[in-house]
């Protein structure tokens, strides 16, 4: 069955197989001695804090000489292991979408055996690591990346990526309420950050609120809401900078194209980020959609993540 193409990038069932897709070319690599963690994160293997678990339980070696130190500086992976493995040369940098439903963990694997991502990622995917987390009963666009380097720069907070989520929620809130979130919170000793909220509908006794923020601490959409006093039963996270969940249906993959990606890459660390890059694809819809409202950050599509 042949790849629908579609704005964002081409779209694939589950169950469809990945070919001929176009790839991002990487940014050209340096000779400078660089640490071994950045560089294997960089070639895909896992995220740098994983890596430095992999090095501390000497699972990686230099030449048949396990590494003793994260920080051992390196100008290529020649002569790396993993296990036992030689590791290839980083593969251009690809980034995906997933509809993650709720249920999944973002992980790769858990101890306890319950459902993680991997277990409905397509088979034909590249090794792949997920750009930040998505609670298990959260929802929405994960994006999912063969970059290390990538998946940092958009994990940073410095870089000031904006993600943005709706919240059904129980409970009352006024707008005012919200509003006051645009200086930041303390919770229990834990600052969060400038939140962009905006109440957009009232359905009996719950009410569905969009929120973007450029942090990503542990389930604070969660937290922020109830230090309000409400009680979220569904969290989408509907976009991820300039790319949105769109009509992405439940469970499905697609990949950005790679003009968008290196357009995006380009302007990472410049003022303001490029618009939003609109996807469209077949399948399920998403919840109720915001009523038009000005606000001063960007405000992509309708979802929630983890939070």
């Amino acid at each position: 069955m042949a790849a629908i193409k579609t704005p964002v990038g081409r779209f694939f069932p589950a169950t469809m197989k990945i070919s001929g897709s176009m790839i991002v070319p990487a940014p050209s690599t340096t000779r400078e001695p660089q640490r071994i963690a950045k560089l294997l994160a960089r070639a895909g293997v896992a995220s740098r804090r994983e890596i430095e678990r992999m090095i501390a339980e000497r699972r990686v070696a230099l030449n048949g000489a396990v590494v003793e130190t994260p920080a051992t500086l390196l100008v290529s992976l020649h002569g790396v292991t993993v296990d036992g493995k030689p590791v290839k040369p980083p593969a251009p940098a690809r980034l995906f979408r997933f509809h993650k439903p709720a249920g999944l963990l973002t992980t790769e694997r858990d101890p306890g055996g319950r459902p993680t991502i991997y277990d409905r990622l397509p088979s034909d995917l590249p090794r792949v690591v997920p750009v930040g987390r998505l609670d298990l009963n959260t929802e929405g666009l994960l994006l999912l990346t063969n970059d290390g380097e990538l998946k940092r720069q958009l994990e940073l907070p410095s870089t000031g990526v904006p993600r943005t989520y709706r919240a059904r929620a129980y409970g009352t809130v006024t707008q005012a309420q919200l509003e006051e979130l645009m200086l930041g919170v303390e919770i229990e000793g834990m600052r969060y950050g400038s939140i962009n909220a905006n109440l957009e509908r009232r359905t009996g006794a719950n009410v569905w609120i969009e929120l973007t923020l450029t942090e990503g601490k542990n389930r604070e959409v969660r937290r922020v809401l109830e230090y309000l006093g409400l009680r979220v039963s569904r969290l989408i996270r509907t976009s991820y900078g300039p790319f949105p969940l769109a009509d992405l249906p439940v469970g499905a993959v697609d990949e950005v194209r790679q003009h968008d990606l290196v357009l995006f890459r380009k302007g990472l660390n410049k003022a303001p980020l490029p618009s939003r890059v609109r996807g469209r694809a077949t399948g399920e819809a998403s919840p109720p959609s915001s009523r038009s409202r000005k606000r001063e950050s960007p405000s992509p599509a309708r979802g929630e993540g983890r939070k």
